[in-house]
Formats: C-alpha cells, structure tokens, sequence
C-alpha cells in the first residue's frame, strides 16, 4: 500500500476512533433507591432513602401552602422510590403527602405537601452497621417541641398530686423503716402595718378650705393600734414536691439496637419497659415521668440529655438490653459516668458500642447548642458521679432479685448519654439480648413487669435515703 494512499488514510481514521471510544468513559448509570423509610415523630418527621452510592440533592421551600421542593440528580425513578407516596401516615404530624416524579432526565423530584412550615436538615450518611448509603430528610417545626408543654397536652403533667396511701409512699419518704426527712418551711411573713399620712400640701388645702367656710379643720383619725398576736410555734411543715424522672428507652428508628438471634430487636424490647416503669412510678404521689421518645423514631444522644433538663428532671435513666459477641455472655448489669476510664475491658467495649448510637442512627451537629455540646463532651461532676453510684447501687440491688447479675458492682464508663452534670444519671443493662435464654426472658411480658417493678423498687429506696432537695416546683 503506498503511503498516504486514501485507503491507508480511510484505516487510520476508523482505528482512532474505535480507540477512542474504549477510552472514553462510560455513562454513568443511573443509582438505584433500595429502602425508603418515614419516621413520624412529635419532635420532627425523618424520611430516609438508603441508596447504592452518594446523591447530589437541591432543595427549596414554597410557601403557601407549605412545601418542600428536594431534586435528587443522578437518579431514576423506580418502584422503591415511588413507594414512598404510601408511606406517609394520615397522623404525621408535618408531612401531609409527597408526590414524585422525573423532573428531568437523569432528575428526581420530591414535593412534600406540608401541614405546616418546617425547618429541613438535610444528612447524608455513609455506610454503616449493615445500611448502605442513606439520605435523610428531618422535617423539624420552626418552633421546637417543648416537652414540658407535650406533657401537658397529653395531660401527663399534672400539678394534682396524686394521694399518698400506706403502700404508695411518695418519693423520699421511708421505705424499710428509714426516717423520713423533712423540709421545713419557714413562717409565713406578715408586713408592718404601712402608715398613709396625709401630705403637708394637701392638709394646708383643707385648713385653707375649712377656714373659708368657717369650720373648724377636721381632726385626722387614727386607727387604733392592732393587738399584737402570738402565733403558737407548730411542728415545722413538710414541703411537697414533684419529682420529675426522664426514662430514656435506648436507640429508635435507623438504629435498632442490638438483634437478637430471633430477630428480636433491642429498641423494641426497651421501649416496652420504659412504658410499663413509666405507668408504675407515675402511681407514686408527686411522681413525673418523662420519655425520652414513646415511639419508634430516633433521638440523638444530647438531645436525650437536652430534654432531661429542659424538665429540670431529678434522675436520669437510660434503658438497654445488652449485646456481646459471645452468645454465651449473660446476666444484667447498672453503668454510671466514668471520670476516669472504664471499670472494666467489657464496660469499655459497651460505652463504645452504644456511644455509636448517633453515626447509625444519624445525627446533626451542625445545629448543637454550644451549651449542649459542653454537656456532652466534658466530663460530669465528681458530685454527680458520687450519687448515681448510689441510685446504680440501689437499683442494682433490687434487679439481682429478678436476675443473675453480670457484674455484682456498679461500672463505670464513658457513656455520652450519661453526662449531664447536673442529673444523677444511670444506664440499665436489663439483660444481654444476645442470649438466647435472655432474649426470651426480654420478650416476656411477666419478665418486662418483675424489670419494672425492680427498678421503681430501687429508684424509692434511693429517694429514702436522699430525699429530693427543695426546688422552686412544689405543689
């Protein structure tokens, strides 16, 4: 073939561009939505599309009515993905409904149809504890939930105080013969009588007055003096208050929690417990108890110290079913705060696990309160530490009477969701879901009542022996 010949021209032309064309990328293939999910909550709504890889979202609000514009580049739209318009409960109390389409090629388009106008935190987490790629969508009202005020509405804060009956003492007082401490309260003040001379300016206008009409200038009267009265001294009063309880049920929504071999899950199981403790410490007079979530949904760890003290609660107390690689690990067991390291290799591998909490369940900081994050990453008082030891001593040992306990002592670890400084704090093991024989003493509502009735056992004799100080809120 002679060089530079048509033909020899025509081979090289065809050659570079099948070479170019095995260099050149590929389209990208379209991600594929595996799971969608919708967590409908007081505090805020979450609705969560896991995914096969990272997506690039734009959202805006609209007003009137309210709604939230999401476009997801990168995506086509499926069956998985169209799912999501059933998920949406009539009872949700910020998403209405959601329609979804293809905006565009290669474009998805979310609209949700709102009840009301909500501040969007958008997350995209990266796989962990078995999901895949997630974004997530928290709906929060533009007005925070007040807990206090949720109580209220639900009518589970009363100011009544319930009666106390010979077998239903209040919260510090005597339990196995104790003496009962009282809080004085001090004699009602009585004021001075105040005197209401008249001004010099206004008796010389009635002198002036009574002279022109001839009469004499009236006499001011003087009240007679008031007998002093002696009021006889009585034995000092006793101050009443409400003590106010935060139950924490561990996990919720993305994260479940430990599983058991039975598939029984961790967050499950600890809500039921919390809800039947909740109803036993509310039947003692002057009692509050506040949960930290009452559903299936997530609540990140400060935000579960945050809401104990928005309630100025007096005792914090964070429920768990326990998890270990061993099959065979069993027993229950009661942690407070640690200042100074974990009590034990297992009491660290526990605080580590659980302090995971928010990187499964899916967490903002972005948005944390400064005071918040001081409460959850300094270290407690010595002060506080010193009397959750005795609350986790006293509920311990009511709890050894139901079940074999892992540990006979208190331990101590790093627990984030133990570290308000200002809140006797402990986190209850109720036993390890991981074995089998436990995981089915966990499911059983007989079982569910004795861990009830043990920890409101603990919780008085606490109270017996450290009775509640007086607090502004009293009845």
């Amino acid at each position: 073939m002679i060089p530079g010949s048509p033909r020899r021209r025509t081979l090289l032309k065809a050659g570079g561009t099948l070479l170019l064309s095995v260099i050149s990328p590929l389209p990208a293939s379209a991600a594929q939505i595996l799971a969608v999910r919708v967590w409908p909550a007081p505090e805020y709504t979450r609705v969560t599309l896991e995914n096969d890889t990272n997506l690039k979202t734009e959202h805006f609000m609209v007003p009137d009515p309210p709604r939230l514009v999401v476009d997801i580049e990168g995506l086509g739209l499926n069956s998985t993905l169209k799912s999501l318009v059933a998920k949406i409960e009539p009872n949700d109390p910020y998403i209405k409904q959601v329609r979804v389409g293809q905006n565009r090629p290669n474009v998805v388009r979310l609209v949700f149809d709102l009840k009301e106008e909500v501040k969007p935190e958008v997350l995209t987490l990266a796989p962990v504890a078995g999901y895949q790629h997630r974004l997530i969508f928290d709906l929060y009202p533009l007005k925070p939930v007040d807990p206090i005020a949720a109580m209220i509405e639900k009518g589970e804060w009363s100011t009544v105080p319930a009666p106390s009956t010979p077998g239903n003492q209040a919260l510090g007082e005597p339990v196995a013969g104790t003496a009962p401490v009282q809080i004085p309260t001090p004699a009602p003040v009585t004021p001075p009588a105040q005197q209401n001379p008249v001004p010099d300016a206004i008796a010389r206008m009635e002198a002036e007055l009574s002279g022109l009409n001839g009469t004499q200038p009236a006499q001011p009267v003087q009240p007679p003096p008031s007998p002093t009265k002696t009021v006889p001294k009585g034995p000092a009063q006793k101050v009443t208050r409400m003590v106010t309880i935060a139950l924490d049920p561990g996990h919720g929504g993305e994260d479940p929690g430990a599983i058991g071999a039975r598939g029984s899950r961790e967050k499950d199981i600890v809500l039921a417990v919390a809800k039947r403790l909740k109803a036993r410490l509310e039947q003692l007079p002057n009692t509050r108890v506040m949960l930290t979530r009452d559903g299936d949904y997530f609540v990140p760890l400060g935000t579960r110290v945050q809401k104990a003290r928005k309630v100025d609660a007096d005792l914090f107390v964070s429920i768990h079913a326990d998890a270990f690689v061993s099959p065979t690990a069993r027993g229950s067991s009661v942690f407070v705060l640690s200042e100074k390291g974990a009590s034990s290799s297992a009491a660290r591998w526990l605080a580590n696990d659980q302090n995971k909490a928010d990187l499964i369940g899916g967490a903002s900081y972005a948005t944390a309160d400064k005071q918040l994050a001081s409460v959850l990453f300094d270290l407690s008082t010595t002060a506080q530490i010193n009397d959750s030891l005795k609350l986790g001593k006293a509920v311990l040992g009511e709890i050894g009477g139901i079940n074999r306990l892992h540990k006979a002592a208190v331990e101590q670890a790093g627990f984030a969701v133990l570290k308000a400084p200002d809140i006797p704090s402990i986190l209850v093991e109720t036993a390890f879901i991981s074995n089998p024989e436990e995981e089915a003493k966990l499911n059983d509502d007989g079982y569910q009542d004795k861990l009830a009735d043990a920890i409101t056992k603990g919780i008085r004799r606490y109270f017996a022996d450290n009775p509640p100080m007086a607090k502004s809120r009293q009845t």
